[in-house]
């Protein structure tokens, strides 16, 4: 079948350095450190889910040092989708571009229920699903006024929320004990015990949450200034500033009181820092409010990757044309904007409809967000093994360090917690299925959309 004649048009402007990148890469997760991972309290205990995050820990490092290789080589605004694409043919393509959007549409409704929820501790009267919705419609504004704005805002908020995490461990360090930490940590038990393996896999979406998105920094290679040089120093550095956060906020909240009053709520932090300093302090307060700047920053960051996903399956004929029009002026994907940002709010307010598995709607939301991107790290990994092979000679600016064990870590260490993840939550692996069936049906039935799609030589010729 013969290409189109025309060629992609790539509208988006590259205005973004390297630390920019690097405010997006921490940006786009550091509102894991202040939420979604004490669930995994629950079923692992403190100990326990120690275990867990530093499985998860390794395993992240081993994929970002290798999914560098990817944004590098393809800088693409799709990212993963454009990886699978040029590795496996469209089916890899359509698969890897399902799994990341579930995962970048999924994880702001989260992130903006804890917005609302930190929000509802200085306004009580305030319902958190109204502060979502307005969260939304700020953020998608904001973003959809231009990249260069967008990222500067991203790299204010991201460095504030480093430095409330480093106050927040600073001010409960004096409250801080070890035998508040271990007590009851394995799995609510005082012992290790074959029985606390399953709580260990069972948190292992949370684990995950840490560090959640990272890989979306790729989704803004078309928009970085010299993306074969800033991206691997974005994300290098930005990997290490998360694992060592993940480490100080976890252990440090985990030892101030009874961490198993922090396990099932949305604002561990500001619960935390209550137990030392008491309700009516300053330092609660500075927390709340500043402690906003670190879900602000993964919220905008998320709209930002979410609406290049978007924008870049619509443009390869995957989703409607619809969705692939910049704005003339702002040269922005508006409408790929708007358009995740309606599902996220369908997904804020269904738990008025739906209940899934008696958990909070905030863990079920979390739960599938993660499922997402481990289909899609999973893919990512065996796209390079692929690319390896079938393109020897495809330039790679940065190569992943140790090739092939680094890849290979983080492809089995990834099936490790899919295999977790399917296995303690068959409800939303089901829900996960029967969407990816429907929108299988979508693109099945497509396939002259994509045909009729801009040639564009970073994704190979297979339509």
């Amino acid at each position: 079948m013969s290409k189109p004649s025309q060629q992609v048009s790539r509208d988006l402007k590259p205005v973004l350095g390297a630390f920019s990148l690097w405010g997006i890469a921490v940006g786009l997760v550091i509102s894991g450190e202040y939420f979604g991972w004490s669930y995994g309290w629950a079923s692992a205990g403190t100990l326990g889910f120690l275990v867990a995050t530093t499985f998860v820990a390794v395993m992240y490092t081993s994929f970002i040092f290798s999914f560098t290789e990817l944004s590098t080589s393809i800088p693409h605004a799709g990212g993963p989708f454009a990886y699978a694409r040029r590795a496996f043919g469209p089916t890899g393509g359509f698969i890897a571009g399902y799994a990341t959007l579930v995962e970048f549409v999924f994880a702001p409704p989260a992130i903006s229920l804890a917005i609302g929820a930190y929000l509802n501790v200085q306004y009580p009267a305030l319902d958190p699903k109204v502060a979502a919705l307005g969260a939304y419609v700020i953020f998608i504004t904001l973003n959809a006024l231009g990249v260069g704005i967008a990222a500067m805002f991203e790299l204010i908020v991201t460095l504030l929320a480093v430095g409330e995490l480093l106050v927040f461990a600073g001010v409960v360090a004096p409250g801080w004990s070890m035998a508040n930490f271990v007590a009851n940590g394995w799995a609510g038990e005082s012992t290790f015990t074959m029985a606390t393996w399953a709580g260990i896999f069972a948190s292992i979406p949370f684990a995950i949450w840490f560090f959640l998105a990272i890989e979306g920094a790729a989704m803004a290679a078309e928009e970085a200034k010299d993306p074969k040089r800033t991206i691997p120093i974005a994300y290098i550095t930005g990997i290490l500033t998360l694992v060592a956060l993940a480490f100080l906020v976890m252990i440090m909240a985990g030892g101030v009181g009874d961490w198993r009053q922090l396990s099932n709520i949305n604002d561990p932090l500001p619960q935390a820092m209550k137990v030392v300093v008491g309700e009516n302090s300053g330092w609660l307060h500075m927390l709340v409010w500043i402690g906003l700047f670190g879900l602000v920053a993964s919220f905008h960051g998320i709209i930002l990757g979410y609406s290049r996903q978007m924008y870049a399956l619509a443009r390869a004929g995957y989703l409607p044309a619809y969705f692939a029009a910049v704005h003339p002026r702002f040269k922005t994907p508006v409408r790929a904007l708007v358009g995740g940002g309606v599902v996220g709010v369908l997904a804020v307010f269904s738990d008025q409809f739906i209940t899934i598995g008696g958990q909070p709607l905030t863990a079920n939301i979390v739960t599938m967000a993660v499922l997402g991107a481990l289909v899609m790290y999973i893919v990512s990994m065996a796209s390079l093994f692929k690319l390896r092979a079938a393109e020897p000679g495809l330039q790679r600016p940065y190569k992943a360090p140790f090739y092939p064990v680094l890849p290979a870590i983080a492809l089995v260490f990834g099936l490790v917690c899919l295999g977790a993840l399917v296995y303690f939550n068959p409800i939303i692996t089901g829900l996960f299925l029967g969407l990816m069936a429907v929108a299988w049906v979508y693109f099945a039935l497509t396939s002259g959309q994509r045909d009729a799609a801009p040639a564009d030589e970073m994704l190979g010729t297979a339509k």
